[in-house]
């Protein structure tokens, strides 16, 4: 039996693959409408997906149909109070705790979404 070189460093280091949600057309525009209409911000792939990022640095993205933002304490704990709102998890119990979800009902309000 053939293993490729991933698959055996994997078993080794206890790494599994992940399989990452992809996001559908609609969250993908919806993400790229809400983005500032700024040349230093730049559109990238991470993880299958896409992310925002101003000087190398992220501060939005989407994971399967999910579009989070980064955002200081007080902002976060503020969007936090919107219902549906949520912190980002891309795995079970690993919560990236300066990234927050998006309320999906914001979809329909641009400018909240763009502005909060």
């Amino acid at each position: 039996m053939k293993v490729s070189y991933a698959s055996l460093l994997a078993r080794l280091t206890g790494v599994m693959k992940i399989k990452m949600p992809r996001a559908d057309e609609a969250t993908k525009a919806f993400f790229e409408s809400i983005l500032p209409d700024d040349p230093r911000v730049k559109v990238r792939p991470v993880f299958g997906s896409v992310a925002a990022f101003v000087s190398g640095k992220m501060f939005s993205g989407v994971f399967g149909n999910d579009v989070s933002v980064r955002l200081p304490e007080g902002e976060r704990a503020q969007l936090l109070k919107e219902e549906n709102a949520s912190l980002l998890e891309p795995m079970p119990g690993r919560a990236l705790k300066e990234y927050v979800i998006m309320p999906e009902a914001w979809r329909g309000e641009h400018k909240k979404a763009k502005h909060g």
